[in-house]
């Protein structure tokens, strides 16, 4: 996939949606981004920031345990959520794939949770979508 073209962004950084048919940028600091396995059929939900140093995960949360979805032995089950902080360092990019199985990846912001679709304005199907922080030119 060709990198994602520079985002217009207002207020310093922003996130950044990358598909085939163009580039989404969203003005937010922090997000939770939401799937369900395709065959357990339970949620998985991810706490990120939005920084001028990447995409920083803070914390990750499955509603479940089943095939290649164990929480990490640091987990603790909190209200129903095995949960935990994963430590890794801000990434410049994270690249989302869609079989298709188990419906679209959605982002929560602020009380609302829209599909990837929804966001960008048209059907992601199984296309890639490049999520980045994009910064103003």
């Amino acid at each position: 996939m060709a990198a994602a073209p520079a985002c217009a962004c207002r207020g310093g950084v922003s996130l950044c949606f990358a598909t085939a048919g163009g580039v989404k940028a969203l003005a937010m600091s922090a997000f939770t981004l939401v799937w369900t396995h395709s065959i357990a059929k339970v949620d998985w939900q991810e706490d990120w920031r939005v920084t001028p140093a990447g995409l920083e995960l803070v914390q990750a949360r499955v509603k479940g345990t089943g095939s290649g979805m164990e929480p990490p032995p640091e987990a603790r089950l909190v209200d129903g959520w095995f949960q935990w902080q994963p430590k890794r360092a801000a990434m410049p990019e994270v690249v989302l794939g869609n079989s298709g199985a188990a419906g679209e990846w959605r982002l929560c912001h602020d009380g609302q949770c829209r599909t990837l679709s929804e966001i960008v304005g048209h059907s992601i199907g199984a296309n890639v979508t490049t999520m980045k922080v994009c910064k103003d030119p």
